[in-house]
C-alpha cells in the first residue's frame, strides 16, 4: 500500500509537507542580493553559506534557524533583535550597534566576537568563541564559568570592578 499523505481541516498542507520552506529561504536570500551558488539548504533545511555574509546596514530584523556561515558574519548597525537557535559562524561575528539583547545557548563562533555597544547584559551558557570576545561599552556584570575564549576578551575599564571574571578566564581579559 501506497503512503498516503492525510490533510487535516483547518491544518496548513504547505506546513504538512514542507513545502515552500525552500523557496521561502531562496527568496529571502534573493531579495538580499544572494546568489543561490552562494549558499545550500540540505533536506532538514540546514543552511550553509559559503564564505561572507555582508549584512550590515541592511533592514534586516531576523535570520534563519540552523544557519551555519563558513567565514563571517556582518550584522552592524542593523534593527535584528534576536539571533537564531544552532547558529554557527566560521569566523567573525559582528553585532555592534545592534538591537540584541540576549544571545543563544551553544552559540559557536570560530574567531572573534564583537558585541560592542549591544544591549546584552549577559552571555549565554557553553559560549564557544575560538579567538577574541569584546564586550566594550555593555553593561554586563558576569561571564559564565563555562565560557570557552581561545583568545582575549576585552571589557571597558569602567567594568573593571562591575564584572564576575572566573579564575580560569582572568588572564585573557584587558581592560580598555
Amino acid at each position: 500500500m501506497k503512503n498516503m499523505t492525510r490533510f487535516e481541516r483547518g491544518g496548513d498542507p504547505y506546513r504538512k509537507l514542507g513545502v515552500g520552506r525552500s523557496a521561502l529561504i531562496n527568496k529571502w536570500f534573493n531579495n538580499l542580493g544572494i546568489s543561490s551558488d552562494e549558499y545550500t539548504i540540505d533536506k532538514d533545511f540546514n543552511i550553509n553559506v559559503r564564505g561572507y555574509l555582508d549584512l550590515r546596514n541592511t533592514d534586516i530584523t531576523s535570520l534563519p534557524d540552523n544557519l551555519s556561515i563558513e567565514e563571517s558574519l556582518d550584522l552592524y548597525g542593523t534593527d535584528i533583535t534576536s539571533l537564531p537557535d544552532n547558529l554557527n559562524v566560521g569566523k567573525y561575528l559582528d553585532l555592534r550597534g545592534t538591537n540584541i539583547t540576549s544571545l543563544p545557548n551553544d552559540l559557536s563562533i570560530g574567531r572573534w566576537l564583537d558585541l560592542r555597544k549591544t544591549k546584552i547584559t549577559s552571555l549565554p551558557d557553553n559560549l564557544s568563541v575560538g579567538g577574541y570576545l569584546d564586550l566594550t561599552g555593555i553593561n554586563i556584570t558576569s561571564l559564565p564559568d563555562d565560557l570557552s575564549v581561545g583568545g582575549k576578551i576585552w571589557l571597558s575599564k569602567d567594568r573593571k570592578d562591575k564584572v564576575y571574571v572566573p579564575e580560569h578566564l582572568k588572564k585573557k581579559v584587558k581592560y580598555v
